[in-house]
């Protein structure tokens, strides 16, 4: 299909909540109108915390400065699998493309949780990290316990320089997804994190011109009050849920506000983008190993983290 890539500001405007999600009934015939309103109940793609790039406010069910009406953002399903991933700091599915180098790192993950801690125990925040400082759209998500429940997920559309960007959305996903309560200091030892960094932006001409597990989308259509909304999934969220092409849609419509029956014929009035991502995931137990091994060949002398080797 015809397709054009995305430039600038117009395929990265928002800033939103990422989830986790119960599985949602959903029918794959047309017209179906797949469950109600997204909200806390529906982890991965439901009520979206949505934060504006500039001022990072936000609202359960969106809203974003660039567009009218509301923005439901959050590209994972509640409770959904991240197999593959932690404990091994193994990437994503979807991560990396074409044989490119991947950008995303498990230092990445180390200084989200440089991050969390220092705020956690009043430390100064980390230092600058070596990684790269490149701007990109990116995603902290944070799950808790065995199950790897979701705990906080907010990202950005906007491309930000990954220094700050991380900074800033680590203690946003983690302090004010408005889902959840703030975390705790006793929380730590039991969560996950994820950086997703968001790759390779394309407008497509048809609405099922992407590739289930290794494209994330955004939507963007008109609800039945004239308003318009948009509503995005990560790569990795319809392979997990088990979701085909329709399925994934009509959830995203669901969790973007649309209550009307969803017809074929809506469905192509979509304005859909794709992107890929590259994701890795780090337990808190490989971070304390991570830290340990440089505080020690470092001489550091200063409880975890040892965020002084950075430079």
């Amino acid at each position: 299909m015809g397709r054009k890539r995305c430039v600038g500001a117009d395929c990265s405007k928002m800033a939103a909540g990422c989830c986790g999600v119960k599985k949602q009934k959903l029918s794959g015939s047309p017209g179906s109108g797949g469950t109600g309103h997204c909200g806390s109940e529906l982890g991965i793609g439901s009520s979206a915390t949505v934060a504006a790039a500039a001022n990072v406010s936000r609202a359960n069910g969106l809203g974003d400065p660039g567009v009218t009406g509301t923005n439901a953002l959050s590209p994972a399903p509640a409770g959904y699998n991240t197999s593959g991933l932690s404990p091994n700091l193994s990437p994503g599915p979807g991560s990396g493309s074409g044989g490119r180098k991947m950008v995303v790192s498990a230092e990445m993950c180390c200084f989200c949780f440089d991050v969390l801690y220092c705020h956690l125990y009043g430390y100064q925040p980390p230092r600058t990290p070596r990684f790269t400082n490149d701007p990109y759209p990116l995603f902290v998500t944070w799950k808790i316990g065995r199950d790897k429940r979701l705990r906080g997920c907010i990202g950005t559309f906007s491309a930000m320089n990954l220094h700050s960007g991380l900074r800033e959305y680590t203690l946003t996903s983690a302090l004010k997804d408005s889902r959840f309560p703030p975390m705790t200091r006793d929380e730590l030892p039991r969560l996950f994190c994820s950086v997703s960094l968001l790759t390779n932006f394309e407008d497509v001409g048809d609405y099922l011109d992407w590739e289930v597990g290794v494209h994330g989308i955004r939507i963007e259509f008109f609800n039945e009050k004239g308003s318009k909304r948009t509503a995005t999934y990560l790569p990795e969220v319809a392979k997990e849920q088990g979701w085909d092409h329709i399925q994934t849609i009509d959830s995203l419509l669901r969790k973007g506000g649309y209550k009307a029956p969803i017809t074929n014929d809506f469905r192509k009035t979509i304005k859909l983008t794709r992107y890929r991502s590259e994701k890795m995931t780090m337990g808190y137990a490989e971070y304390i190993a991570h830290r340990q091994h440089h505080h020690y060949q470092n001489g550091i002398g200063h409880p975890l983290p040892p965020y002084n080797h950075y430079s």
